[in-house]
């Protein structure tokens, strides 16, 4: 691809390396910008420099915060002996559609995947672990992905806490075996989640 601007063949470049945008769709959008008053164009350069440079993590939950405690952690409305475990933010703000589930979260930021290089010590694991070991745990939901990955991350964090005095569930496989939970729709993950089974019936499974 010829570039007559040396500005535009950077933009370009910078562009094509969001998932799923390759060199044409990232020029397709550079022109549009281009095509745009410069004001919207600078607004959204801000936006992306403040979220890059302010954005935090929920010092509890993991969860993607503009505070050091996020929205849902501090609703004092929440049910907060009640953890449901996921892989990351896409997760939460799916089952927070569904208006299904009030209790808390924990966010993993990723499955084990050995594979990948990824082990338990990449995850935000321990932490979840601590919080169960102090007692203020009453019940914790498996929310991961019908996968061999999601499986073994289950497992794992369930032999971590297995003499702890918790219930462990996970939602009913009403979701496809192999499907991302950001890709159900509502209902589907709303039912998996008021219809959870214990974690062990899963293991028999």
């Amino acid at each position: 691809m010829e570039f007559s601007s040396k500005l535009l063949e950077n933009a370009v470049n910078e562009m094509s390396q969001l998932p799923g945008v390759g060199k044409r769709t990232a020029l397709r959008l550079v022109l549009h910008l281009l095509r745009q008053p410069e004001s919207q164009t600078l607004n959204l350069a801000d936006s992306l420099n403040a979220m890059r440079s302010k954005i935090k993590f929920c010092k509890s939950c993991h969860n993607i915060s503009d505070t050091d405690l996020c929205e849902i952690c501090a609703n004092p409305h929440r049910v907060a002996n009640t953890i449901c475990v996921v892989e990351d933010i896409r997760d939460v703000m799916a089952i927070e559609n569904t208006s299904s589930f009030r209790g808390l979260y924990h966010v993993l930021g990723g499955k084990i995947s050995p594979m990948d290089g990824i082990g338990p010590n990449e995850l935000n694991i321990k932490s979840l672990v601590d919080k169960v070991k102090e007692g203020h745990v009453k019940e914790l939901i498996f929310a991961l992905g019908s996968t061999m990955e999601g499986d073994t991350t289950n497992f794992y964090i369930y032999k971590q806490i297995q003499e702890c005095n918790v219930i462990t569930s996970t939602i009913s496989r009403g979701i496809s075996v192999g499907n991302e939970l950001e890709y159900t729709d509502e209902i589907t993950l709303g039912r998996s989640i008021i219809n959870r089974i214990p974690f062990e019936t899963s293991l028999k499974s």
